[in-house]
């Protein structure tokens, strides 16, 4: 069907914005040649997006940076009595234990159904020359879901590892 002025008629559907037009990125046309980003919408009514608190509270905190609060922790409270013997000694976190054929059950290790969940390394790390604790993360958080019930069981496996290190008793220790 032709309009008054002769031209063809579109509907609005199919209808172009008018506006100048500039290449994006992977030459995808914008409606503005500025490059700005596209703005931040408030879709449906649900409010704006982001971030759902900054990334200086505590709520932002990562599971593995609430798990090494809990051994600093719990090795506070064990330099609290035993600065003086636990100098010598270093702590450090790691995610999972070594492979199953590289773990050595001896004294040095606390497992649990096979699983360690800490090691006490006497001659020390290649990259630490003193003696070390590593206490494992992943098997702990998977054994302790309640965060008092993972705080006691970070504190129990170190202050089991710093005994055996001290060659003293845990019930001396804790």
């Amino acid at each position: 069907m032709r309009g008054a002025q002769g031209g063809n008629r579109q509907s609005r559907r199919g209808a172009a914005k008018a506006g100048p037009r500039a290449e994006g990125p992977a030459g995808a046309t914008t409606a503005t040649g500025s490059g700005r980003k596209p703005r931040r919408r408030d879709r449906r009514g649900r409010g704006v997006r982001g971030h759902l608190a900054p990334v200086g509270v505590p709520v932002h905190r990562t599971r593995s940076e609430v798990f090494d609060d809990l051994v600093l922790d719990a090795v506070d409270e064990l330099e609290e009595h035993w600065a003086g013997e636990l100098a010598a000694l270093e702590f450090a976190v790691e995610d999972v234990p070594p492979e199953p054929d590289a773990i050595v059950l001896d004294a040095g290790t606390v497992v649990d159904r096979g699983v360690p969940l800490g090691r006490l390394f006497r001659e020390g790390l290649p990259e630490i020359p003193q003696p070390v604790v590593v206490v494992y993360r992943r098997p702990i958080e998977a054994r302790a879901t309640d965060p008092d019930d993972r705080a006691d069981l970070v504190f129990m496996v170190v202050v089991d590892l710093a005994a055996e290190f001290l060659g003293r008793d845990v019930d001396e220790i804790g």
